[in-house]
């Protein structure tokens, strides 16, 4: 998989106002909004209520998922201000089989603003750059509604539940099944 990884995008992939870039060592406070969640910390690897020293780890993994060549970790910056306002990633795990696993989470303070559905619109399009990519999947929890209009509106759609697919904070959790594929 290594020769076949995708180079960095260059211009970085962009929708409406947001654009997705690299992970910086700005983006601390980031990770402390999203560590802030009652929900994030239990789907990542990021803790809850985060130390500066912790979310700053959590920054530079995010980095390193590109250089390891497992994913793309994007932050999510407002194009007028560069600020990260959320994350947006690929995990490229099962990039030999054609498909992909997409996520995004964005802080409260930043939500109902159209961030997370320009961000996942941002992030298919780029992945439709990836020749080797014919599938895209988002899991979501059934209770996550506004995850659901995030992925309906970027043009995924729901393909079934999977049951007791995943462990979230010690629970089995069923999972919904949303994918697109290359148009």
């Amino acid at each position: 998989m290594a020769e076949s990884f995708p180079p960095w995008p260059s211009p970085p992939p962009a929708s409406g106002s947001i654009v997705l870039r690299a992970f910086t060592d700005d983006d601390v406070h980031l990770a402390l909004a999203l560590g802030a969640d009652p929900y994030v910390p239990h789907i990542g690897t990021l803790p809850a209520h985060p130390t500066r020293e912790q979310a700053a780890d959590w920054v530079r993994r995010q980095r390193e998922r590109y250089t390891e060549r497992t994913g793309l970790s994007f932050a999510v910056a407002d194009a007028a201000t560069d600020r990260a306002v959320g994350t947006a990633g690929l995990s490229l795990r099962t990039m030999a089989t054609g498909r992909a696993n997409a996520g995004y989470a964005v802080p409260l303070a930043h939500r109902g603003r159209g961030v997370a559905s320009s961000a996942l619109r941002a992030l298919t399009a780029f992945a439709w750059t990836i020749p080797e990519l014919h599938r895209l999947e988002l899991n979501i929890e059934p209770w996550n509604h506004g995850s659901v209009r995030v992925a309906e509106s970027a043009g995924y759609e729901r393909e079934g539940l999977l049951r007791s697919y995943q462990e979230i904070n010690g629970v089995r959790r069923d999972m919904l099944l949303y994918a697109t594929i290359r148009p």
